[in-house]
């Protein structure tokens, strides 16, 4: 059946059940359920649990829960505690950063910001202690922390967009709110405010970045399932010792993309594409308002955008529009 193996086949192996390697008692011991599930293989391994938790672990969803529960009973609340329109306006709802008249001051009144600090802060600290969970689990497992820093980078994006850069600018109102569609509405017009960051250049390159590291996910996940008849998706062993399967890759790889990738090559592309995705886009954010003004003016001195003349064009209004004004 491997040889048959196409785009819409999956091979799901059940072995026994697997505790995995000998545990390192820091924090505790391992927790859940341990079980099967035959949905979960279809996308992964379907081995169930157990699932190491930690101090960490246990601190971050606590933080995480209460953030959630602000955001959720404010909400409600805006909604005078209506299910119905809870739903229905749910991508709508916001909770606002405090006004530009408090500056930095973290005592707010609630209804003014406060809500929205308490929120930052239980969110970051939950975002924060997980990173904490990854690194400490990498370490304990012998493993490299090459994770732990990725997502390290998509943190600092977000610490860029909600304190960094408030910071710089002296006062919180320039973060984003806590809300779907408002937080999209804050992109699109801090972007008109600061001159368009389309000219932005490392705006420029986190989208390169992004293309660029859904492409080699892609074409990588592509080139292993295609070789996994012969062996490839034991890409470890690949690495150090290479069969068939490394070898038609690479040959592969070569044949249509013109150089030559490895199988420990190809993750390190994909890493720091994705990686660099996230930390040019901080670097971006935080130069916004703080460096540059206006990015439009910007690109304009730097040859990168057009110059448009500011003039224009003669239009005579229609007669039937203006009756009944008064000139």
């Amino acid at each position: 059946m491997a040889s048959y193996s196409t785009i819409f086949t999956k091979t799901q192996v059940r072995g026994p059940y697997d505790e995995g390697v000998p545990e390192q008692a820091i924090e505790g011991g391992r927790i859940g359920p341990m079980a099967f599930n035959y949905w979960l293989g279809k996308i992964g391994d379907p081995q169930l649990g157990p699932t190491y938790l930690g101090y960490s672990g246990l601190a971050s969803i606590i933080c995480g829960f209460i953030a959630i529960e602000i955001i959720g009973l404010n909400f409600a609340a805006q909604m005078d505690w209506n299910p119905v329109a809870f739903v229905r306006n749910l991508p709508f709802l916001a909770i606002e950063p405090p006004a530009a008249k408090y500056g930095l001051n973290p005592m707010v009144p609630l209804n003014d910001g406060g809500w929205w600090l308490l929120t930052g802060m239980f969110l970051t600290a939950s975002i924060l202690l997980w990173w904490v969970r990854s690194y400490t689990r990498a370490r304990a497992l012998g493993m490299g922390t090459h994770t732990s820093w990725a997502f390290a980078s998509a943190i600092f994006l977000y610490l860029s967009l909600g304190f960094i850069r408030p910071v710089l600018m002296g006062n919180f109102s320039e973060a984003p709110p806590f809300g779907i569609v408002p937080h999209l509405n804050w992109t699109a017009s801090i972007s008109v405010l600061y001159g368009n960051w389309y000219y932005n250049p490392f705006h420029m390159l986190s989208i390169v970045f992004l293309y660029g590291s859904t492409m080699l996910f892609a074409m990588h996940g592509g080139v292993i399932l295609a070789v996994s008849k012969f062996g490839g998706e034991r890409e470890a062993e690949e690495i150090v010792d290479r069969g068939t399967a490394a070898e038609r890759s690479a040959l592969f790889w070569r044949w249509t993309m013109g150089f030559n990738a490895t199988y420990e090559s190809i993750h390190r592309w994909a890493w720091w594409f994705a990686v660099l995705t996230t930390f040019s886009g901080a670097i971006g954010v935080l130069l916004t308002g703080t460096v540059v003004d206006n990015w439009y003016l910007w690109g304009v001195k730097h040859g990168i955008a057009p110059h448009y003349e500011n003039t224009y064009p003669s239009f005579q209004v229609p007669a039937d529009l203006t009756q009944g004004m008064v000139k």
